[in-house]
């Protein structure tokens, strides 16, 4: 039996598809991150938004935490909030603590009621290196954060969905199985359990209305990459420059919408045609 055709209303967009649902973006820490591009996405087609940020993983690393701090960040989320109820609220949780994952999603649920949407951004990058490099607390700690947490967080928003429509759930993998990560062992290790799992979560997910996909960026320029670097990754794209933030963030908010309801259980790229090899 053929469905019927969709109408003339139904093929139209709505401005604003996700009106009256709420996300939980994990890893909103920078203004020129992913997470805050993907949550002023979500915020912009409706949303309201649980902004998860931990500020001192930012501190260790060369390129820092935000000059503005958590204040600026927020402020900039809540710049383009459209619904006409929607809000954003925030906290700093540490996901590499295994309590954590159920401590944020039970505030968020707390703050915000029903969680629709889940997207895991949050990473643990640095203290890593080749394989004649690594040690069991490298592996760990990455494991900890990266995959364990994630795992973790959509074990908690699944327990608190009630199987209403619209669920979803994305996670971030990281290219590791279209090419070698020579000097990121530890990284592209947990990276890779999550798109693995991808599938095996889904398949669970699917009786309660919640989607599951992972999303690989491919190099996204958040201001981590030294200018020489910088400079050879931006040759290997066709367009001749990097990713920008909003690039993958654009697929995720789309991906949590509607539109996107029959797609489950995948890992898709959105690298820009990067080439790998000269």
């Amino acid at each position: 039996m053929t469905s019927p055709e969709p109408t003339a209303d139904q093929l139209r967009r709505d401005p604003l598809p996700l009106r009256g649902r709420a996300a939980v973006v994990t890893g909103v820490s920078r203004r020129s991150g992913i997470g805050y591009a993907v949550a002023r996405r979500l915020a912009a087609l409706g949303a309201s938004l649980f902004l998860h940020h931990y500020a001192p993983h930012d501190r260790d690393q060369p390129w820092g935490d935000d000059p503005g701090g958590t204040a600026a960040v927020v402020a900039g989320v809540t710049g383009t909030l459209a619904g006409p109820e929607a809000r954003v609220h925030d906290l700093e949780v540490d996901l590499a603590d295994p309590a954590g994952p159920a401590r944020l999603i039970g505030a968020a649920a707390g703050a915000l009621g029903h969680l629709d949407i889940l997207v895991c951004n949050h990473a643990r990058s640095g203290g890593d290196g080749p394989l004649a490099e690594i040690d069991a607390s490298m592996l760990d700690a990455h494991w900890a954060v990266n995959a364990r947490a994630t795992i973790l967080l959509a074990r908690a928003f699944a327990a608190q969905h009630d199987g209403r429509p619209g669920g979803r759930i994305i996670f971030m993998t990281s290219g590791q199985d279209l090419g070698p990560m020579t000097d990121e062992v530890a990284y592209a290790t947990s990276k890779g359990a999550l798109a693995s799992i991808t599938p095996t979560l889904a398949d669970q997910l699917a009786d309660q209305a919640i989607t599951l996909n992972a999303v690989n960026p491919g190099p996204v320029d958040t201001g981590y990459a030294p200018p020489e670097a910088h400079e050879t990754v931006r040759r290997h794209f066709p367009q001749q420059r990097w990713g920008t933030p909003d690039d993958p963030a654009r697929l995720i908010a789309w991906l949590v919408t509607d539109e996107a309801a029959w797609i489950t259980g995948q890992v898709i790229n959105t690298e820009g045609g990067f080439r790998r090899w000269d």
